[in-house]
């Protein structure tokens, strides 16, 4: 009998993209009269409900400049907010090579902005058909609510579809709905392949 078909399903930031806040902080902070170390401790009441979609793109940018008195204008702060990533060279080569034979999906709390930049400008997605992400599911992980979207959206069986991501308790509750599930460390991106390889090989599929 043909085995069903399998899925990948990832996550984005710390797995497809590494990101560091922390050089947006110090961009700002020459724009603005708070210390580098304090600036986005300033948006912690609003970049939450940013990222389950409770305000939208404009709002947030204008709430941001207004709690940061950033001197710049929206565009500029656009700009800062979005260049933090870094594309994680060994997982675009590991995908590249089942690209075509097994789809791909995204599941990420992230926001517009970032989701729209990051398409955008990053070879690594080319791979992905299209995903789920928390600022339009108005919900995240590591909640059930969002793994149930996903699977509604995307028309997922979890006992066929590989999900990484980097935080425990988000694997935790893709494993507790039936999701073949691996915790991603950038540092050891061969035990990933490792298990992707294993998980492929039982539907016949080489890495």
């Amino acid at each position: 009998m043909t085995p069903a078909s399998p899925i990948l399903l990832s996550d984005i930031g710390n797995v497809l993209v590494a990101f560091d806040f922390t050089v947006a902080a110090r961009r700002c902070a020459e724009r603005c009269p708070h210390p580098t170390e304090q600036l986005f401790h300033r948006l912690d009441d609003i970049k939450g409900p940013y990222e389950n979609g409770e305000m939208d793109d404009k709002t947030f940018v204008h709430e941001a400049i207004k709690a940061l008195d950033f001197e710049g204008s929206e565009e500029e702060f656009k700009t800062i907010w979005c260049e933090i990533f870094t594309e994680n060279t060994a997982m675009k080569a590991t995908l590249q090579r089942v690209a075509g034979r097994v789809p791909m999906y995204l599941l990420s709390n992230t926001s517009g902005l970032h989701k729209d930049y990051l398409l955008s400008n990053f070879e690594i997605f080319r791979n992905f058909q299209s995903g789920v992400y928390s600022y339009s599911a108005k919900c995240s992980k590591p909640h059930e609510s969002i793994f149930r979207v996903t699977i509604e959206e995307l028309g997922l069986d979890p006992a066929t579809t590989f999900f990484v991501d980097d935080l425990p308790a988000n694997i935790a509750t893709a494993q507790a709905m039936g999701f073949q599930a691996h915790c991603y460390q950038m540092d050891q991106h061969e035990a990933f392949e490792a298990a992707l390889s294993s998980w492929l090989q039982s539907f016949a599929i080489s890495l």
